[in-house]
């Protein structure tokens, strides 16, 4: 449990420095007119990514689970693998990137990096860590009541991000 530990907290770490990226990228974005949309969903989004994380900690200690190592090795690959792609997709979108739904007038879709792919795949590291994350250390119900919530919420964001993007980006 103690490496386990230490590789939430990793990630603790890292979702920290996605904020730093953040709220330097809105300072950015709103220097150039960018408008905020859907602000709404954001506490929610804060608190789901902060239970997914304590989830992480507290089920395999209160719920004794142990490290099955069939399903955690795997499950590790695939949790680093997610931050890979999040970072692709940050270093992609530059300035433009955010965690909230923040977008330039005018601005044309970036479309490099993963983006030449898909048109969220932010989203797709995020549903893979919340599986994969929690089933380092077998913490299911951890994964499952994450992904469950995780669904809802991102419906509503990709409908509010694809809205935004609709009204503010030149076709």
């Amino acid at each position: 449990m103690p490496w386990y530990t230490l590789l939430v907290l990793a990630v603790a770490v890292e979702r920290l420095a996605e904020l730093v990226v953040a709220r330097r990228n809105a300072a950015w974005t709103r220097a150039r007119a960018g408008v905020e949309h859907g602000s709404g969903h954001y506490p929610v989004m804060v608190v789901l990514h902060t239970g997914l994380l304590v989830g992480c900690l507290l089920e395999p200690l209160l719920a004794d689970r142990p490290f099955l190592p069939a399903l955690g090795w795997p499950a590790l690959a695939l949790a680093l693998l997610a931050q890979v792609l999040r970072w692709w997709c940050i270093t992609s979108l530059g300035p433009y990137w955010n965690t909230r739904v923040i977008v330039v007038p005018g601005a044309r879709l970036v479309g490099r990096g993963p983006y030449r792919l898909l048109r969220h795949p932010n989203y797709v590291a995020v549903v893979v860590e919340g599986v994969a994350l929690p089933l380092v250390h077998s913490a299911w119900i951890t994964a499952t009541l994450f992904t469950l919530a995780n669904a809802v919420l991102l419906t509503v964001r990709i409908r509010c991000e694809n809205a935004a993007l609709t009204r503010a980006v030149p076709a």
